[in-house]
């Protein structure tokens, strides 16, 4: 039981490595860096020398080499198969060493998803960064973190939690846990359609508290990609719709985790109420940072762990509410 924890916990480490270099690809836009997949215009790693180069160019001419776009998506692809590679190796210690069928059958979910997670990835490039394919992709590194630490805490004994008991929150807990994978997929949707800075005052939005918005365009999940999606393809007031609907969501969040916060207080579980806490006030921070300052990348990538920190406290919350 020991190895599923430890290796469950290398790999809740390893994920939020992938998360941030997942973060950094699309910052830095390049989600494009290799044209192709698994290789990088056709190569094992990517062309470093000018020879090399001239054959990438010459076999994908329309996507011109740039090499500090190709190190990223390169980091970022080998990072991720590190991670299945370590999935693979949970599954294996898990039938040979576990006895706990409940663990086994969530190991191999874990290594079923993160399959498909890598032909999202396959998708992600030769559909040339397809919104609803991307929103996918990201989407699921967050369930592929969640599930790695949802392995980890069945394989664990922890004292502390084990004296934690919430069984009247299971409403509210459940309530926050909703509203915060609203509030990642309109954050991922933000990020996919590069409306980050479609607001880039605050706490209004183009000088107004009501700007010019539409909300059909930019939540149509089937748009039209063209050539590809790099920069997109929105207009602005389909991207100010996005952003703002994140904005908003945020105010919808803060409100359930008080309340959710406040009734933690009264319970043996106050701890995860000021983490909760922490985490929310660093959270918003760094979002009207992102808005104020023109997106900073160390901040942005931040923004994305961070968030991926407040669901496994809220995923944390909800495992000892329904724990029985």
């Amino acid at each position: 039981m020991n190895n599923i924890k430890n290796l469950s916990l290398f790999g809740i480490c390893l994920a939020f490595v992938v998360i941030a270099l997942g973060a950094w690809t699309r910052l830095v836009d390049a989600g494009l860096g290799c044209p192709d997949w698994p290789g990088c215009y056709g190569f094992i790693v990517f062309p470093t020398n000018e020879m090399e180069i001239a054959v990438a160019e010459s076999r994908f001419p329309m996507y011109p080499y740039d090499i500090n776009k190709a190190i990223p998506e390169v980091v970022h692809r080998y990072f991720a198969a590190t991670l299945g590679f370590f999935a693979i190796v949970l599954a294996y210690l898990s039938f040979k060493q576990n006895e706990n069928i409940r663990i086994r059958y969530w190991v191999v979910g874990l290594l079923i998803f993160i399959c498909c997670q890598g032909l999202f990835g396959y998708l992600t490039v030769s559909l040339k960064l397809l919104p609803i394919i991307v929103t996918g992709h990201l989407f699921g590194g967050f369930t592929t973190l969640t599930l790695f630490f949802f392995i980890f805490l069945m394989a664990g004994n922890f004292e502390l939690l084990n004296k934690m008991r919430i069984p009247n929150l299971k409403f509210i807990a459940g309530l926050a846990f909703f509203v915060l994978i609203f509030q990642i997929f309109l954050g991922v949707w933000t990020s996919t359609n590069y409306a980050s800075l479609a607001c880039a005052d605050f706490p209004t939005c183009q000088g107004s508290y009501f700007p010019e918005m539409d909300f059909k365009n930019g939540f149509n999940l089937n748009q039209e990609v063209g050539p590809n999606y790099l920069y997109g393809l929105l207009d602005n007031p389909s991207r100010v719709a996005v952003h703002y609907s994140h904005r908003v969501s945020a105010i919808l969040v803060t409100i359930v985790f008080l309340i959710l916060m406040s009734k933690l207080w009264f319970s043996n579980a106050a701890p995860l109420a000021s983490t909760l806490g922490i985490l929310l006030l660093t959270q918003i921070s760094l979002g009207i940072i992102n808005v104020v300052y023109v997106l900073p990348l160390y901040v942005a990538i931040a923004h994305n762990l961070i968030a991926a920190t407040l669901l496994l406290t809220v995923f944390t919350i909800n495992y000892l509410a329904w724990k029985k």
